[in-house]
């Protein structure tokens, strides 16, 4: 934190628009930013949490739906002229098989994770367009990369964020936006198990059973930070980033 907070003089008056940002990565991500010198408007669902994150940290706040066409038009106005878009909003739901696939589940994932981050990006292209260096950050995941049993539909809603990204970079080019995509092995936080399972507490922790170090929502909120810290010339495309004890997305190194 110390040395991003060093950069403060560099970022100061940017403009970044981070989702997801009630908790976890994309709260950190709000917390680095701030830190950073970067003006912040943290975007989510949950006012409450929101507004403890402004108090916490001293960003502007938005509570909003990124599946809302309204909300997004919300988004685009309190953002004012951005330079940066931080697409971390998403999530999984459940761990069935093809087979036995919970469609509403498939749908909500891919509402959220795909179709959310082409609404928001879509609806601020203009302005960040329009500050001459703008970029695009997109939290995948190891998902969108492989897959894996009970996987399907988180691994299928991801592998299509990442196509947003890689399509994005092509047809962007020559223009001054950098598209970046931070790619997330098993990162502990306090709610994406949680909610994946039902809220099945003891088969969230068992995610993580064995793990000794599993990445932090900090951790991949300090790569976030980093790849906007380069010089805009130099475009991180992906940055594929696992905790040590994680060689692929189903070997994972768990001691007894």
């Amino acid at each position: 934190m110390n040395t991003i907070a060093n950069q403060s003089t560099k970022f100061s008056g940017r403009r970044a628009v981070v989702t997801g940002a009630s908790s976890g990565i994309g709260a950190a991500t709000a917390r680095h930013l701030v830190a950073a010198g970067f003006s912040v408007l943290a975007v989510a669902r949950r006012r409450d949490r929101l507004e403890a994150l402004a108090a916490e940290i001293g960003c502007d706040v938005l509570a909003a739906d990124i599946t809302s066409d309204d909300d997004v038009a919300r988004i685009v106005e309190a953002a004012g002229d951005v330079q940066v878009l931080v697409n971390n909003a998403g999530g999984a739901r459940g761990t069935e098989t093809v087979a036995d696939a919970d469609l509403e589940k498939w749908s909500w994932m891919y509402e959220v994770n795909v179709l959310g981050t082409l609404r928001l990006t879509k609806a601020l292209l203009p302005a960040l367009r329009a500050s001459g260096r703008g970029d695009i950050v997109v939290v995948s995941s190891v998902a969108g990369q492989d897959t894996y049993e009970g996987g399907g539909g988180y691994a299928a809603a991801k592998h299509a964020e990442r196509v947003i990204a890689r399509t994005l970079r092509l047809e962007l080019n020559g223009e001054p936006i950098r598209v970046i995509e931070i790619v997330p092995g098993l990162v502990h936080t306090e709610e994406f198990s949680l909610r994946r399972l039902g809220g099945n507490q003891s088969a969230a922790d068992a995610v993580y059973a064995g793990v000794s170090e599993p990445l932090s929502a900090d951790d991949v909120a300090e790569c976030i930070a980093w790849t906007l810290n380069r010089p805009h010339h130099v475009n991180i495309d992906e940055l594929v980033v696992k905790p040590l004890a994680q060689a692929a997305i189903h070997k994972l190194h768990r001691t007894p």
